[in-house]
């Protein structure tokens, strides 16, 4: 099965700051979901952008199967334009790409519904609260039904009991149309609960350095959090991040 998106022995330097990326080998199969999982800086949003086409190596190879518009992002800030609606706001991508108004709004709304934000198609983004508006940026990203999604630590600033939901609400979102994801966090025990497969990278510049697959269905089943199989798959990530840490200490 070819992959999605991959990168091949990439290795991204900037100006002044050295290298940042690398050299990393990584790929992405068809409907998988993936965490990326490191200490700050090590590159974990760097490898998103090189993915989502943002950016280019400095050495190496990005291989991307999906064509434009087929790769949505989202961030860790909502970035939703303040002067639109959120109905406007999620049409955006389809206008943008030539889709008559009438239908994006159309398609947009159905978006928001999606994402439990039904009712809420008029509000600006200073009247949502912030799950809400991450709520938002999640349709807007689905409302062109990629088959990438990248998210880059979109659940950082919420509370707790929001992180949880939003984590389930995703994991359904996907179960309906299975896009391959990546998900980049510094959180061990989101990422065993988000993902498939958990690849832990070095501090910067970052590199693989190692990876543990969670063998669990997805949507999770009710107290997943709660089971053997979880709390052992968080102490495996757990552990190869400490070694990761300590070897480049070393």
């Amino acid at each position: 099965m070819a992959p999605v998106a991959a990168l091949e022995a990439v290795e991204v330097d900037y100006r002044g700051r050295g290298r940042a990326l690398g050299p990393v080998d990584f790929r992405l199969d068809p409907g998988e979901i993936v965490a990326l999982v490191g200490p700050s800086g090590c590159g974990k949003s760097t490898a998103l952008r090189l993915l989502a086409g943002l950016e280019a190596p400095s050495r190496g190879e990005v291989r991307r199967a999906a064509v434009r518009g087929e790769t949505s992002l989202v961030f860790q800030s909502p970035t939703l334009a303040p002067w639109l609606s959120a109905q406007a706001n999620v049409a955006l991508p389809l206008e943008l790409a030539g889709v008559a108004r009438a239908e994006a709004r159309a398609r947009a709304a159905e978006a928001l519904g999606r994402v439990g934000l039904a009712g809420a198609e008029r509000a600006r983004p200073s009247q949502l609260s912030g799950g809400m508006a991450m709520r938002a940026s999640l349709a807007r990203a689905l409302v062109t039904h990629p088959k990438v999604l990248l998210l880059d630590e979109p659940f950082a600033a919420l509370d707790e009991i929001t992180r949880r939901k939003l984590a389930d609400d995703v994991l359904g979102l996907w179960a309906a149309e299975r896009p391959a994801i990546v998900f980049v966090t510094h959180n061990v025990e989101e990422a065993v609960y988000m993902a498939s497969r958990i690849a832990v990278m070095s501090r910067g510049p970052g590199r693989i350095a190692g990876e543990a697959v969670v063998e669990a269905p997805a949507p999770r089943p009710p107290g997943f959090r709660t089971m053997a199989l979880f709390r052992d798959a968080v102490e495996r990530v757990s552990d190869l991040l400490a070694e990761a840490m300590a070897g480049e200490a070393a």
